[in-house]
């Protein structure tokens, strides 16, 4: 089990992603509705695995990894996005981004690269 923070401007993506990730038996420890949201509640909760929307108002996804990656270099996050940001996602692995999951979403993509991103978490770990 992890603890994950979901970072998503849209509340029914918010709820889609923390029913699948609870459903995979993982624990959502905060909810944000912008990066910079997101950036506050990854240092007060250091979850496991971020879900970060790179489109958000206040501080897109981007810059909030990229902050996040300063106060936690290793920190794991998965970056969602429409396919039509192409660009923005090679932005976002530039910037730090684990993985990229894109809208709208496969159930199992999701817990794979879930799946994926924490063993790595565990290996870097030991």
């Amino acid at each position: 089990m992890a603890r994950i923070l979901i970072a998503d401007d849209a509340p029914i993506m918010r709820e889609l992603l923390a029913n699948l990730l609870v459903g995979g038996g993982h624990e959502i420890v905060a909810e944000a509705r912008n990066g910079l949201e997101a950036l506050e509640l990854y240092i007060k909760h250091r979850p496991d695995l971020v879900t970060m929307d790179i489109s958000m108002p206040v501080m897109d996804g981007i810059a909030s990894i990229r902050h996040i990656r300063e106060i936690e270099p290793e920190a794991k996050i998965i970056i969602f996005s429409a396919l039509s940001q192409q660009n923005m996602i090679a932005d976002a692995v530039r910037a730090g981004a684990w993985d990229f999951v894109t809208k709208p979403f496969y159930e199992n993509r999701v817990l794979d690269v879930v799946s994926k991103a924490l063993a790595t978490r565990n290996i870097d770990a030991e």
